[in-house]
Formats: structure tokens, sequence, C-alpha cells
């Protein structure tokens, strides 16, 4: 869990303190509208959407209860206007960053799953691999059929990699920035830290801002990072002790990523 103070500074707190948008058994009107708002907004990474553009077929068998939130959020990816704005005009290896960032809520977490996906697509198409993440285990233990897609990587979770989380703010530029307007929306954000293997410093939304804020003195602001120590399964754990480190900015990277190896559990950065 973050904490509010850092959720600020972060950039992420209208996602840490918001709640899943689910469309339950006894759902109302204002309940869909809410339903294909959150959607529109996380399929299409927070574009504008025109009124032309919105897909009123789906959303109208949604409304009717035709089709699960699961099979709205697939109609939107599999829709040419999500092809337009994230596959023909950008290479594959960012349209695969985008589809984890849309559909699972996270960044990839390594280059494998990188290499996994470009080879489904080449194989077997681009609706394979849409469906390859709306049908596959990890969306249904997180969202399942009701529960719109959100960004997960904010917080670390059960089987969740150190890594994913300095990941994630490489693919996030702010609640009111859109993935389209991204100055480097041509090229893969990640490339060189998935083939290196390595974690990046955590960024705020205003591009390249390190953690601290904008003072001049960033770097030598100190850091609370608090982890639950890793269970190496040599003895049987009652109780997972949790430990503290202060480290510098520029120590920060580098300790998530040390951590992250040892298996450990990251459970708040803060400033100390």
């Amino acid at each position: 869990m973050t904490s509010s103070m850092a959720a600020t500074r972060l950039g992420i707190e209208p996602f840490v303190n918001a709640s899943p948008v689910e469309l339950r058994s006894n759902w109302t009107g204002a309940d869909v509208i809410a339903v294909i708002a959150a959607a529109n907004r996380q399929v299409f990474g927070n574009s504008h959407l025109m009124a032309s553009e919105r897909l009123v077929g789906a959303e109208s068998l949604l409304a009717s209860g035709n089709i699960s939130v699961r099979d709205f959020v697939r109609a939107l990816a599999q829709s040419e206007l999500y092809r337009t704005k994230f596959f023909s005009s950008i290479p594959n290896t960012r349209f695969i960053e985008l589809n984890f960032k849309h559909l699972l809520g996270r960044a990839p977490n390594d280059e494998a799953e990188i290499s996994e996906h470009l080879n489904r697509y080449v194989e077997e198409g681009y609706e394979a691999e849409i469906n390859s993440y709306i049908d596959s285990a990890e969306y249904q233990d997180n969202f399942g059929d009701s529960i719109v897609p959100y960004f997960r990587g904010f917080s670390y979770q059960s089987g969740q990699r150190t890594v994913g989380f300095t990941r994630m703010f490489q693919l996030y530029r702010g609640f009111a920035n859109s993935d389209n307007t991204q100055g480097k929306n041509k090229s893969t954000w990640l490339a060189d830290d998935l083939a290196r293997n390595s974690a990046t410093p955590i960024r705020t939304a205003t591009f390249g801002q390190g953690l601290a804020g904008n003072s001049g003195d960033d770097r030598g602001q100190l850091y609370r990072v608090r982890a639950i120590q890793a269970d190496r399964g040599r003895t049987t754990q009652i109780r997972r002790s949790v430990s503290e480190y202060l480290v510098s900015y520029d120590q920060l990277s580098a300790t998530l990523q040390r951590l992250s190896q040892r298996g450990s559990r990251i459970t708040q950065v803060s400033l100390a």
C-alpha cells in the first residue's frame, strides 16, 4: 500500500484512493454509464473520445445485459479505433507495452513476456494477441467478468515483482495525460530496461522529475523502504519480519532491485 503523501508526490493519488469499477448483479443505468466511462478511459489510454468514435453497439449490448464487462473490454481492444490509436502507427513492442498497461493494469515484467506476445501476434494475429490478455488467468483472478481493468502496478501484490513497480512509472505519465499525446509514443519505453533486466529510478508524471520534487537538493533526500523478508522455504515461518531501509535517491533504484532479487516484498516507499 502506498502512503497518501507518497501517492500525491508520485501523481497516482486518483488511482490509489479509487475503488475498482464493477458492474454488480443488481446494477442500475448509472452503474452502466460509470463502467462504460471507466472502460473507455482505461482501454484507450485516457484518450478523449468523440461521440462519433464511441462503440455504441457494444455499449448497447452491455446496457442490455447481453455481454459482460470483460467482453465489453474485449470489444474495445478489438475495435478499429484501438488498432488505429495503438497498433497501426507505432512499433509492435510499444503496442504490446500498452496492451499490458491497458488490459492487465501493469508493465511487462521482462523481455520474455514481450517476446511471447510478439511471437503470438506474428503466428496467430491481432485478435489472438488481444484475447491472450483478456482470457488469461491473471485477468480472471484480478478482474473477472465484471470489473473494469485498472492500474494494479502502483501497489505491491502477491506474486508481483518489485521491478514492475518502477517500470509502471515508465509507462504512466500522469492522470491527465493520454497515451496518444506522449512525445515518445512512436517508440518503446521499456526496451533498454527489459534488455538489461534492470530497474530504473521512479519518476513522477512530469517527465523526468525525480521522486522528491523540483528542488535542487532532490538527490540528497532520504527515502524509507519497508519490505517483508523473503521466505526461502528453509523453515516454517509463523510471522515474517518487516525490515526498513533508509536510502538516498541515488541508492533507491538499486535497493529496490536488490530486494526484488532476494524475493522480498516491498510494502511502502516514502520520504523519510
